[in-house]
């Protein structure tokens, strides 16, 4: 029997753990982490360089494949770096960009959706230059603060990246300063009533996230303390103190989490003072946003993406039909009612469908109806609508899913129903390219994908694209 050839030696002596080298960074990936290449030729992760950058790193983990560091000194700064974005730690993860500029983050977003498509056999797809509005602070109108105790106070922040370590820093730069400003003055107030944080190991202990959001056109505000019980303790004082400080908040609710979960609400609010849902204006449509409803984190980049969705989904005819999968509460299918003759919404979550009605209700729009049903069940998807309507033939359907894309039988669904048009809403570049080619596969041209910066100094990015039946 021949000898089993022994693999390379990588280098692991040169390349050790807790060793420092000096680095020239060539590349940054979409986790925010700059590239280099150590002295044997091993890929290094360096969370917080940049592109251009030559840094001082100390290794913290090494693989026989690639080496992580821990930034020392950045030796000779990029001309992309960027400093000064916020005073939150490096450490609670969420900007993986804030130290690039912004023009530069841009191309990289653009560069990453080409990417993918290019790794799903798609390098002749078109991807357009990344869309945004500028704006990239304060942007985020959603806020979940797990909370923690520091020097016996409670205090809320961030998770630590893969972990569930709570980096207390109760201002963000992408949210509005009122949100660090409530933050503050709930943990002040429950600490001085007594109330204790919630621990994971343990299961003990009543407050374990804020949850905040803020209506952009609106100005309202709604609180939602999040606890492993049933009730805060004199709920009534809470609240009197809490709109004396902050008289601008709408609603104050409590939602109840009792189960042993890394999810973060749970399924019962009740509402302590205020309104029930949220009010808010989007694409000139009013929205009541109840607490549990997907909506848009960033409501002026929304509008840029629902209005690039629209015009890909307008076919000029007054009297088409619009199928909107993965509806929500309605927003985008609202948002293009008065270009078609009929929208037909179809969402999983049945708080969500209610929310599409009311809205649909309150903006006086008589052609949209909203479904219960499950996209994921695509034999089923459509029953409970043409048992009551008959058979239906939409012009357009536009695909809003999640981050894992669609099910690859909802695609051959609609492509054996031969949909003319679908238009793809994505928040996953990857999950994106990927029913692209099945869709051209079933008979599909893929025009142009226009990457939009709803998500500014991270690294997500959402994408729209339009595919038309040969």
């Amino acid at each position: 029997m021949a000898e089993k050839q022994k693999k390379p030696d990588t280098g692991a002596a040169i390349l050790a753990k807790n060793s420092e080298l000096t680095l020239e960074i060539t590349d940054l990936n979409n986790l925010g982490c700059g590239v280099g290449r150590a002295p044997d030729g091993r890929v290094v992760f360096v969370a917080g360089a940049v592109a251009g950058d030559v840094v001082r790193t100390q290794i913290i983990k090494v693989n026989h494949s690639y080496a992580v560091g821990k930034l020392l000194a950045v030796l000779t700064p990029s001309p992309d770096r960027y400093e000064g974005f916020c005073a939150a730690p490096l450490s609670c993860g969420g900007c993986v960009y804030r130290h690039l500029s912004y023009e530069r983050e841009l191309v990289l977003k653009r560069e990453y959706v080409k990417h993918c498509f290019s790794k799903a056999g798609l390098g002749d797809v078109v991807v357009e230059n990344t869309q945004a509005t500028g704006e990239v602070t304060g942007y985020r109108n959603k806020a979940e603060y797990p909370i923690t105790v520091c020097k016996n106070a409670l205090t809320g922040g961030f998770y630590a990246p893969k972990t569930h370590r709570v980096v207390a820093a109760q201002g963000c730069a992408l949210q509005p300063p009122i949100f660090g400003e409530i933050l503050h003055t709930v943990c002040k107030l429950l600490t001085a009533q007594g109330v204790s944080a919630y621990d994971e190991t343990t299961g003990k202990g009543l407050l374990r996230h804020v949850y905040l959001r803020h209506g952009k056109s609106t100005g309202e505000i709604m609180v939602c303390p999040v606890v492993n019980g049933q009730a805060l303790p004199d709920e009534a004082a809470f609240v009197a103190a809490l709109l004396a400080a902050f008289p601008q908040i709408a609603s104050i609710l409590l939602n109840c989490n009792t189960r042993s979960t890394n999810v973060v609400l749970g399924d019962r609010y009740r509402t302590l003072w205020g309104k029930e849902c949220l009010g808010d204006v989007l694409c000139g449509k009013r929205f009541d946003i109840a607490p549990g409803a997907f909506y848009q984190v960033n409501h002026d980049a929304a509008e840029l993406l629902y209005g690039l969705a629209a015009k890909r989904a307008d076919t000029g005819e007054k009297n088409a039909l619009l199928l909107d999968l993965y509806c929500g509460a309605g927003t985008i299918g609202l948002s293009m009612a008065e270009r078609f003759g009929e929208v037909i919404g179809i969402e999983i979550v049945p708080e969500a469908v209610a929310s599409a009605k009311k809205n649909a209700a309150l903006n006086h729009v008589q052609n949209a109806h909203f479904y219960c049903g499950d996209a994921a069940n695509a034999e089923g998807l459509l029953a409970p609508v043409e048992r009551e309507r008959g058979r239906l033939y939409p012009d357009v359907v536009v695909l809003d899913p999640p981050r894992k894309g669609c099910d690859s039988v909802l695609l051959k669904f609609l492509a054996a129903r031969a949909v003319p048009r679908i238009v793809y809403v994505s928040c996953g570049p990857d999950t994106l390219a990927r029913d692209c080619a099945i869709l051209r596969h079933l008979g599909y041209e893929i025009g142009s994908v226009t990457p939009v910066d709803l998500f500014p100094r991270t690294g997500h990015v959402e994408s729209v694209v339009c595919l038309s039946r040969k």
